[in-house]
């Protein structure tokens, strides 16, 4: 896997798109989200990246991201060939880059959103309540008024 990253690197490096990187360039949030915005910036790209276009793109690149997917089986999921599995890597990668660049657009620390949205669904879903079944929160406390006591 670090190979293939490290072939990735050299060959986009090699077309000029980005400077060459060593390993632990991209380490932190905190260091993408700066890359991000000096690839942006040495295009003179700021002012398309809006929070609605960046939204936009966003969202094709998670439709693009559902296509290695498309049409298999929840265990061929699960199985994927190298082809396929590059495919979603890339895919998710652009994903990664889009959402960093939106969040950094609005100011928005996705570590810390990311947080406190986790204290959120655990506090609408319970573990004794949701352990073992994909029911939406709003079900969970239907059935807690429903009981057999």
């Amino acid at each position: 896997m670090l190979a293939t990253r490290r072939q990735c690197r050299k060959v986009i490096a090699d077309q000029g798109i980005m400077p060459h990187m060593t390993d632990s360039a991209v380490d932190s949030l905190d260091t993408l989200r700066q890359r991000i915005r000096d690839f942006a910036q040495a295009r003179a790209w700021e002012r398309y990246h809006t929070p609605k276009n960046l939204v936009m793109a966003l969202s094709v690149e998670m439709a693009e991201l559902l296509e290695p997917f498309q049409w298999l089986t929840a265990e061929q999921s699960q199985q994927l060939n190298a082809e396929q599995h590059e495919a979603v890597r890339q895919e998710i990668a652009d994903v990664l880059i889009y959402l960093t660049r939106l969040a950094d657009v609005l100011g928005i620390d996705p570590l810390e959103a990311a947080a406190d949205k986790l204290a959120i669904n655990a506090r609408k879903y319970p573990v004794e309540q949701a352990y073992g079944n994909a029911l939406k929160y709003s079900a969970h406390q239907t059935n807690q008024g429903s009981s057999d006591d």
